[in-house]
């Protein structure tokens, strides 16, 4: 149960994959402040060999983590589920990696990261897919 008793396994559940603590800490606080539950991964291959992951909701991960490319991740696991949203945090991408993201759907945040531009994001990307906030069916009474 979180804090304000609300079943975490419910939630849509939104995981971070980067290889900086402090940023990997501050994306959890920030996602998890708007109702999100949220699973923090330092290399592509944790997240991959996690035995026992929910349903993901949306993938936010590094361009470059210390073992793969965040795109290569964003792939593998969208052969596990073909419509996975993801989003990808770099900084100074190259022309190469925008347009690999974007011929793979996935949005590009370039850091440093500015206010709410993660978590706007995932709701973007989220309520694109449903048309109503994920967050919506959790609110508190």
């Amino acid at each position: 149960m979180t804090r304000n008793g609300r079943n975490e396994l419910s939630l849509p559940t939104i995981v971070v994959v980067n290889d900086d603590p402090g940023l990997r800490h501050a994306l959890r606080f920030a996602l998890g402040v708007e109702g999100f539950a949220v699973r923090t991964f330092a290399r592509g291959a944790e997240l991959l060999d996690a035995p026992d992951l929910p349903d993901l909701a949306c993938v936010v991960t590094e361009a470059r983590l210390p073992d793969m490319a965040g795109l290569d991740l964003v792939a593998r696991l969208r052969r596990r589920r073909a419509r996975l949203p993801a989003i990808l945090i770099t900084s100074d991408p190259s022309l190469r990696l925008r347009r690999e993201a974007e011929d793979a759907g996935v949005p590009l945040i370039e850091q440093p990261l500015r206010g709410d531009s993660v978590v706007n994001g995932v709701l973007a990307l989220l309520t694109g897919r449903g048309g109503t906030d994920p967050r919506g069916r959790h609110a508190k009474a």
